[in-house]
């Protein structure tokens, strides 16, 4: 079983190192060849993440379903955060969270959903408001508010006589003044803001291969709306939930950053698959509704920790005692 999961791991390290961040780095005569493949390389890479094998049901001895929050702050979890500001890095290096919206918002990623059980899909324009908040600042209301007339021109009536009738004509209004932009009040939300990732997945019992596995199924940003952004006590939205099987080939095109190897950076669809990342269980599937952890251990944070260890020992004690006779 060690000699399989090191054989895996083997094949996941070359299929990393054949998706250079930087191809043709060394050999480019302008900044714009960074990046571009030449076509012998296109054809030699098997640029596709890796598939996952068939599972009959028949074949899952257990199976648990859990929610877990991964919190950007914590250092292990900085390649899903970084890079916040693009100005300053290539075109190569996103965050997870820019590699999402931006293919949301070309229709490359179609399977978004409002809650974690796939019940109701979303749009980004449903969404665009959460991302986006405009507002006039005091300065410009009391502006506009003085040259109320200038901004709201009201419609003219008048009267004239036509071959002896009186006739009346209404001129309508011309177009409003627009008020300047130092006035408005702009956020865009950005990754910045992210506060983690809340993340759902399925443990099981693989009984003809005898071994614990996972398989994760979706991945929601937890951000505050655009118009609390940068409120250090804002309230957090769930924004969007996405299907993660369905974008994997998105994911592995896009690339962490390596911090031990720049030359063989980590796809973010390795990085998830493998769990490199720290999570906290929040939930399990439970016969109170999939009640989360702190509804019932309320008003005390450490004891939520104390329940989520718990959950986890729970799963992992099943395979330990399969091989326990």
């Amino acid at each position: 079983m060690k000699i399989k999961n090191l054989l895996f791991a083997a094949t996941a390290l070359v299929m990393s190192a054949t998706t250079f961040a930087q191809s043709n780095l060394l050999n480019a005569k302008t900044p714009s060849d960074i990046g571009k493949k030449t076509p012998a390389q296109l054809i030699s890479d098997n640029d596709k993440p890796l598939p996952y094998g068939y599972v009959h049901d028949r074949d899952v001895l257990m199976g648990k379903t859990i929610w877990e929050f991964v919190d950007v702050d914590e250092r292990i979890n900085f390649p899903l955060y970084y890079p916040i500001d693009t100005n300053f890095v290539g075109k190569d290096r996103r965050s997870l969270f820019d590699v999402l919206v931006k293919n949301i918002k070309s229709g490359k990623i179609t399977e978004v959903y409002a809650d974690d059980y796939f019940n109701t899909k979303k749009t980004f324009k449903e969404m665009e408001s959460s991302f986006t908040f405009i507002d006039t600042i005091g300065a410009g209301k009391d502006y506009i508010n003085d040259h109320y007339d200038e901004f709201y021109p009201k419609a003219q009536t008048i009267t004239k006589k036509v071959k002896g009738k009186t006739v009346t004509e209404t001129i309508p209004a011309a177009p409003g003044a627009v008020l300047d932009p130092q006035y408005i009040n702009k956020k865009e939300l950005d990754a910045s803001y992210i506060s983690g990732y809340k993340i759902k997945g399925y443990w099981y019992f693989d009984k003809r291969q005898g071994e614990l596995k996972y398989r994760m199924l979706a991945i929601c940003p937890v951000t505050p709306e655009a118009k609390d952004a940068g409120n250090d006590n804002a309230d957090v939205i769930e924004l969007f939930w996405v299907y993660f099987p369905a974008i994997r080939d998105i994911l592995h095109e896009a690339h962490a950053f390596n911090d031990r190897n720049s030359a063989m950076p980590i796809s973010f669809d390795h990085l998830l698959n493998s769990r490199r990342f720290n999570g906290v269980i929040y939930k399990e599937e439970n016969v109170y509704g999939d009640r989360q952890i702190q509804d019932y251990m309320k008003d005390n944070a450490q004891n939520q920790l104390l329940e989520s260890q718990r959950v986890k020992e729970k799963i992992r004690d099943f395979e330990s005692d399969m091989w326990n006779y």
